[in-house]
């Protein structure tokens, strides 16, 4: 696990700038403590931060083939590698070293282009040919490590594992892209591969990018989840493959050279997660969670069930239910505007895991895979509803109805009938939007100035998911918003707030759920063995009755939750009035005075619940104070 800079000057002649790469590559320098390393040819600089965990003697980059022509750096794991070693050495490939980097330099030697198709792991590299005056970048096939891009000085392109490298560069301009901001806002997060800067990119997971000389840069992408179905005969053979499979993942990212432990919060996908390693290892599996004291927000007490099962070598630590110091710390971390509040905890028990380990095995992909989440029931829900009567019919009948029906935020979900009733005059992708919206449209246009409004000229969000259902393989109802999660949830909320977690603390963070080959064939499995009868993630669960307690697998869903509507009316009332009210919002000219106003007024009288839009306007004004101040 590392950080990556770099930038290939697509002009003849130049030479490049050794202080820009070098000030570049310090910026990231908490992504990997053990060393740097840099390479300067024909206008291109390639920059490197190493975080050691394979071939911890011979491992460091940037890493060059036999003749020194191609050169790479690389941030991840590629964890077939030693498989492709014994591969390419049969094709006549020499190899100086036995790390995974290396093999990246002779796979490109020996099948090009299609290099990543061969590889399984988490990653994103730069790679440089000089014979054929090629710049290749690649990420992997779920998004699990980030690369950012942007062409500046007509023609130089520039790129990074993280948006502040590149903000370094003097003549990258610094402005906001009114897409990005309208689906910040829907999303809580902006979906690749659109930055919250006008002209600066991230690129897709599964997707390459080919840079020469003279030619327009091509972007390609390489994998998809298939969801091509899986036939299943018998279930009890089904629950046992998915084990088997799953091991077979774990056993995969169990390689390492430096401490590797697992984060256990108590819930199905970690706890299964270290069941398996602790089948795996021959000493106690290393294992930490956190603590936040309150009950209804605790899931520590599960955690210890499993530990105590498995005897791993467990530590637990209680957090301040008042952590809020975190929150100016968020901004640096993530560079964009970033408003999944779970940020502050993760960072925490990254903390906690760095302290015993440099790798970590954690369950995330669990939901998306399996169904887990809540949101998925209620949209099967709505789709039996919405397939009864034409969108002509529904959408005039239940709009109106949801226009009458009062806004009970405090209520039970089965009681918020105004969000139901609105959700099915929709159709299906507006629909499951509703669903996952930080904020409805209507209340975006009313947070947004008319000017801003008339900036964005009719563009919404919606078109993040109608772009990816076009593309999508599967038109079942259940699938398809899975999918969607696929192409947008995971990689821009989910493991984004991971990375960033993980790296600030110099942590590798391994998902074994995530392993692309596991993928596919769950997505292939029957929906009704994901979602059954209400209960998501059905056959995991069954699969696993054997090596977890009923209580872990059939407890209610929990988060890492954190008390901000309590902080936004206490402790943090006036620095959130300051913010959302203030004049550097203002200024901006994308948001509406008075409704800035009124949430803040409403919330903090208890009137209404506006947490998730006050939380998104605070860390947007500590992302813009960071990069516009």
């Amino acid at each position: 696990m590392c950080g990556i800079v770099g930038f290939f000057d697509t002009r003849a002649g130049s030479t490049p700038d050794r202080a820009l790469l070098a000030r570049m590559n310090q910026v990231q320098s908490h992504r990997g403590p053990d060393g740097d390393g840099e390479y300067f040819g024909d206008g291109i600089a390639l920059g490197h931060r190493r975080l050691a965990i394979i071939d911890l003697a011979s491992g460091q980059q940037p890493l060059f083939n036999e003749d020194g022509s191609v050169a790479i750096v690389y941030n991840g794991e590629i964890y077939n590698y030693a498989g492709l070693i014994d591969e390419l050495k049969a094709a006549g490939h020499i190899f100086r070293t036995r790390c995974d980097t290396e093999v990246i330099v002779h796979a490109w030697e020996e099948w090009g282009e299609k290099c990543v198709e061969r590889f399984n792991g988490m990653f994103a590299f730069a790679l440089w040919d000089n014979n054929r005056k090629t710049l290749f970048l690649g990420r992997d096939r779920l998004g699990k490590k980030p690369l950012y891009y942007t062409f500046v000085d007509d023609g130089m392109l520039l790129f990074a594992s993280e948006l502040k490298a590149l903000l370094v560069h003097s003549t990258l301009p610094r402005e906001l892209e009114p897409h990005a901001v309208e689906e910040y806002f829907a999303f809580g997060y902006v979906p690749d591969p659109r930055t919250i800067l006008r002209g600066v990119y991230k690129l897709e997971p599964a997707q390459t990018m080919l840079v020469r000389r003279g030619r327009a840069p091509k972007l390609r992408s390489y994998w998809d989840v298939a969801f091509k179905p899986v036939t299943v005969s018998n279930i009890e053979d089904t629950e046992s493959e998915l084990v088997e499979r799953l091991r077979a993942s774990v056993r995969e990212r169990l390689i390492s050279e430096v401490p590797l432990g697992a984060f256990l919060s108590g819930g199905v996908d970690s706890s299964s997660i270290v069941a398996l390693m602790a089948g795996l290892s021959s000493e106690p599996v290393n294992t930490c969670s956190i603590s936040f004291g309150e009950r209804d927000y605790d899931e520590s007490r599960y955690a210890a069930l499993v530990a105590e099962r498995y005897r791993t070598n467990h530590r637990v630590e209680r957090v301040d239910p008042d952590d809020f110091d975190l929150v100016d710390k968020l901004a640096g971390i993530y560079d964009e505007p970033y408003a999944d509040s779970s940020a502050m905890p993760t960072y925490r028990v990254c903390e906690l895991a760095r302290r015993q380990v440099t790798v970590a095995l954690s369950g995330d992909g669990g939901d998306e895979n399996f169904a887990g989440y809540r949101r998925y029931r209620w949209h099967r829900h709505e789709e039996r509803v919405r397939s009864l009567l034409p969108l002509a019919v529904r959408r005039p009948l239940f709009g109106l109805a949801g226009t009458l029906y009062p806004k009970l935020d405090w209520a039970p979900r089965p009681l918020r009938a105004k969000s139901t009733l609105q959700a099915l005059g929709r159709d299906s992708l507006e629909a499951y939007l509703h669903s996952v919206s930080l904020l409805p449209s209507d209340a975006r246009a009313r947070l947004f100035s008319p000017i801003f409004r008339q900036e964005l000229q009719g563009y919404g969000a919606i078109e993040v998911f109608r772009r990816h259902a076009k593309e999508a393989p599967t038109d079942h109802p259940l699938s398809l918003v899975q999918y969607l999660d696929f192409k947008t949830y995971l990689p821009g909320d989910i493991l984004t707030k991971v990375d960033r977690a993980s790296m600030a603390h110099s942590l590798e963070v391994r998902v074994p759920l995530l392993d692309y080959q596991l993928v596919d064939w769950v997505s292939g499995l029957p929906a009704e063995l994901k979602l059954q009868n209400g209960e998501g993630k059905y056959i995991y669960k069954k699969a696993f009755e054997q090596y977890l307690p009923h209580d872990i697998l059939y407890r209610p869903k929990m988060g890492f939750a954190v008390p901000l509507a309590q902080w936004f009316r206490g402790p943090l009332r006036e620095r959130v009035r300051a913010a959302v009210t203030g004049e550097r919002l203002r200024a901006t000219g994308i948001f509406d005075g008075d409704t800035l106003a009124r949430l803040v007024d409403q919330h903090q009288s208890g009137v209404r619940d506006h947490t998730a839009v006050l939380w998104a306007l605070l860390m947007f004004d500590g992302f813009h104070r960071q990069v516009f101040a």
